[in-house]
């Protein structure tokens, strides 16, 4: 095929698609290796990021998907109805933190670390779409395991969880402390 009619396909399948696809698929559909069509891919991206266009190519986690640019929300919003906005309380955060850097966790490993119950935590995050069930723990009464979703790569606008911020060691250190504090604390109590 021509290189128009490749990116032609490419753009049909993201635009129908509505969700990130994996490039394995895309390579196959189009008859071409993953190679050359990540790079194809990566020109059409450079491609809508120079014209004044209204949509973007992102890349999920070694899948694309075609959505609309940031800066697009204000005219959108005026033809739509205003999208509800999740709002995400420091509770919320504190329990997605947990499960992005940990993952995949339990919900009782969740409640270990946090030291309260997080059952309305974790309901939120899976029903705001941020959070999944990835599996069963092979342990009595199987417990869920939860994991982040491509959802949260897109809202907090990473790439993978490779792109996560790294923890400061001596932070970690601190946090330690401050735990086994706070523990003796209450034992001394």
């Amino acid at each position: 095929m021509e290189i128009k009619k490749v990116e032609a396909t490419i753009e049909a399948i993201l635009f129908t698609m509505g969700e990130a696809v994996d490039v394995e698929r895309i390579a196959a559909a189009i008859g071409h290796d993953v190679e050359t069509t990540s790079n194809i891919i990566r020109n059409m991206m450079d491609q809508y990021d120079s014209e004044e266009r209204g949509i973007q190519i992102i890349e999920l986690d070694g899948a694309f998907q075609m959505c609309t640019k940031p800066d697009m929300y204000e005219s959108i919003v005026k033809i739509t109805h205003i999208p509800k906005k999740h709002v995400l309380t420091d509770v919320l955060l504190e329990t997605l933190s947990i499960i992005a850097y940990k993952q995949p966790i339990t919900k009782l490993e969740i409640e270990a670390i946090r030291g309260v119950k997080s059952d309305h935590a974790v309901n939120k995050l899976v029903e705001y779409n941020l959070v999944c069930e990835v599996g069963r723990m092979d342990a009595p009464g199987r417990p869920i395991i939860f994991g982040t979703t491509e959802e949260f790569l897109r809202s907090f606008g990473i790439q993978s969880l490779q792109d996560l911020p790294v923890i400061n060691p001596e932070k970690v250190e601190d946090f330690k402390l401050e735990a086994e504090e706070e523990v003796q604390l209450k034992l001394d109590i």
